[in-house]
């Protein structure tokens, strides 16, 4: 049950933007017909499924490191949320998230904005084995339907996506710090 939980933290934690691309194009699939929905949501799986697939690689690569030093990839996340949080308080704004218009292209917005999520699954990954890192996947697979399912119902909701962009840029880099303290507290 704690994998299931930490899971779904992770995945919560990591792409809380993402919900934010996800309503915009979900918007602009309302506006302008593309992309199509069906297009946003196999962008999205395919998307995060080559972050998985590059996270898993790296994690394997990580076996060659002694176990009592996988701790120390938690400072990558701790660090990238840092850096967001600064850059949050100096920007005092979210950049637009960008947007796309077929399925090659939301993989890409996908991937592209997620590319921070690869320094938070790769130690995940690493410390999980394979039977948490099979649970680990389900779990993202799930709740990336529920992320594709609940950014459409918002794409309807013209003030959730302004309260989203608001307070995004604050909460990502929070969760950053949180998933990497986490990973460092495993050393101990």
């Amino acid at each position: 049950m704690t994998e299931l939980a930490a899971a779904a933290g992770i995945f919560a934690g990591t792409n809380v933007d993402d919900l934010l691309v996800l309503t915009v194009l979900f918007l602009a699939a309302a506006r302008s017909g593309r992309p199509r929905p069906w297009q946003i949501w196999a962008g999205q799986y395919a998307g995060i499924a080559l972050l998985v697939a590059i996270s898993g690689a790296a994690a394997l690569g990580l076996t060659l490191l002694p176990d009592r030093w996988v701790g120390l990839l938690g400072l990558v996340p701790l660090a990238l949320g840092l850096r967001g949080l600064v850059s949050a308080f100096r920007d005092r704004g979210a950049d637009p998230p960008a947007v796309a218009t077929g399925l090659v292209s939301v993989t890409a917005v996908t991937v592209a904005n997620g590319a921070d999520n690869i320094a938070v699954y790769t130690p995940v990954f690493r410390t999980a084995g394979i039977g948490g890192s099979l649970v680990t996947i389900a779990v993202f697979a799930v709740l990336t339907a529920l992320w594709c399912a609940a950014a459409g119902w918002l794409g309807g909701h013209r003030r959730v996506v302004e309260v989203i962009g608001r307070w995004g840029h604050w909460l990502v880099p929070l969760v950053f710090v949180a998933i990497g303290l986490t990973i460092l507290a495993g050393l101990l």
